[in-house]
């Protein structure tokens, strides 16, 4: 009897400190809302694995393409208190618009230059937590890489690609403007000529993806991550052209709001789910969404994808400043030279 008691106790025990394990967070409540661009399906996979993390915490996402954030933010601004306490957005340019208006609390990401290979702020007050990649896409069972452009230059220039080719709207796209931001510094605003001239139809992935299979479409500049869930989740055939002048690598940032002017006034919270973010359980969420980690040292691709270090050597890079202070002039270029349905 002495020895079951004995053996019950050491049960009870080992429960309470495997109980205690799994709770490692549970010091962290309250309410935490955050406006995002990521797709639904990441979204969904993280607020399942934040909940398990962060067992008191409630976490709340808003969905938004990166023009439909702003112009909600812009209104919000001018109450001086954002419906949110963190944003997931699509580019560095709009972070360093709200640091420049005071609109973000400045955190430490413990190791910052030895586990982050992209840049982030150094006052804290932005960092990187994925990374997009803007490629072309074609359908390999319509046609050869030898009858489609090798470069983004051959995308907007190749007469015989005229009326056959899709991209996004930078107007509503964070990752599309940081795209002809590029795009238009490495070749001026010519580059917008060729792609009005060469009649690129401007609509969503989705439907862009669509038109590659049924082949109304030859070529399609596109975030990688499309192609790549299209090939795992629905067995497609589309594949990736990597440019010859510069795959486009687009890391997207993770902020918090300025804890006087946020929805919760939580910001040790969001601490604490940015760090998440930015942990190994966070990075392979982010492979999971079929995006690349930006951890240095970090050997695994997103499914079917290539080398992150050697799209890194490849990148075109992109003038975040420039995408920030000149927004309204690139914008406005590309609206002047290519038709928007």
């Amino acid at each position: 009897m002495k020895k079951l008691v004995s053996l019950l106790l050491a049960l009870v025990l080992s429960l309470g400190c495997f109980s205690g394990a799994l709770a490692v967070n549970e010091d962290v409540e309250g309410k935490v809302v955050v406006y995002t661009s990521i797709y639904q399906f990441v979204i969904d996979m993280m607020s399942e694995q934040l909940k398990a993390e962060f067992p008191n915490l409630e976490v709340e996402f808003f969905y938004g393409g990166t023009g439909s954030l702003q112009t909600k933010l812009a209104g919000e601004m001018e109450t001086g208190t954002l419906g949110c306490d963190m944003m997931l957005v699509a580019e560095p340019a709009y972070s360093l618009e709200l640091k420049e208006g005071e609109w973000l609390h400045q955190f430490e990401v413990e190791d910052a230059d030895k586990i982050l290979r992209f840049p982030y702020d150094e006052e804290g007050y932005w960092y990187p937590v994925r990374v997009c990649n803007m490629v072309i896409a074609y359908n390999p069972e319509l046609y050869t890489p030898d009858q489609l452009p090798k470069t983004f230059k051959e995308f907007a220039e190749d007469p015989s690609l005229k009326g056959q080719i899709s991209m996004g709207n930078p107007l509503t796209s964070g990752t599309t403007m940081a795209a002809v931001a590029a795009l238009s510094d490495k070749y001026g605003y010519e580059y917008f000529d060729a792609l009005g001239a060469n009649d690129v139809m401007i609509e969503s992935g989705s439907v862009a993806l669509g038109k590659l299979e049924t082949g109304e479409c030859k070529a399609v500049m596109i975030l990688e991550e499309s192609v790549l869930k299209e090939r795992k989740e629905k067995g497609s055939k589309l594949a990736c052209i990597y440019p010859e002048d510069g795959v486009i690598l687009i890391p997207s940032t993770a902020m918090i709001v300025a804890e006087e002017k946020s929805a919760n006034m939580n910001t040790e919270a969001c601490e604490a789910v940015a760090n998440w973010l930015l942990s190994e359980a966070g990075q392979k969420l982010i492979l999971e969404g079929y995006m690349h980690s930006v951890f240095a040292g970090m050997t695994e691709v997103p499914y079917d994808s290539v080398d992150t270090d050697g799209l890194i050597a490849k990148d075109m890079g992109v003038d975040w400043v420039r995408c920030y202070t000149q927004r309204e002039e690139i914008r406005t270029n590309f609206q002047e030279k290519v038709t928007i349905d």
